[in-house]
């Protein structure tokens, strides 16, 4: 009988530097060269600025991790807006039968699409 050999794995040497990071009342947890979504930050924004979140909560590099309490001092996540837009539509409908009433809404959330270029 043929002898079954193990496979193994290798992990390659990535970065499994991460942050996580706090805008627009949500977490999100981010890595270097990562595209995300996040909820619109007011201000005057066009596609290809930097945009800095200083609110970090905790950064991980590999081997060390840090936490804050709520937020780490001095610590930044560099990001560079991709793109800025809205989500799909929901459609909303308010219905009550027998009696005439009916309401159909409609809201398309907007979104900016950012991707992490530093975690300092």
């Amino acid at each position: 009988m043929p002898t079954k050999t193990a496979k193994t794995t290798e992990k390659t040497a990535e970065s499994t530097e991460f942050a996580v990071i706090a805008t627009g009342g949500k977490q999100y947890k981010v890595s270097v060269g990562e595209s995300i979504k996040i909820e619109k930050i007011i201000g005057d924004y066009k596609e290809g600025d930097k945009i800095t979140f200083d609110k970090v909560l905790l950064v991980d590099d590999g081997s060390n991790t840090t936490i804050g309490t709520p937020n780490i001092e001095g610590a930044k996540v560099e990001a560079t807006l991709e793109e800025i837009g809205r989500h799909a539509k929901v459609t909303i409908i308010k219905y009550k039968q027998k009696s005439r009433y009916f309401k159909k809404n409609g809201h398309r959330q907007p979104f900016f699409k950012v991707k992490v270029t530093a975690i300092v």
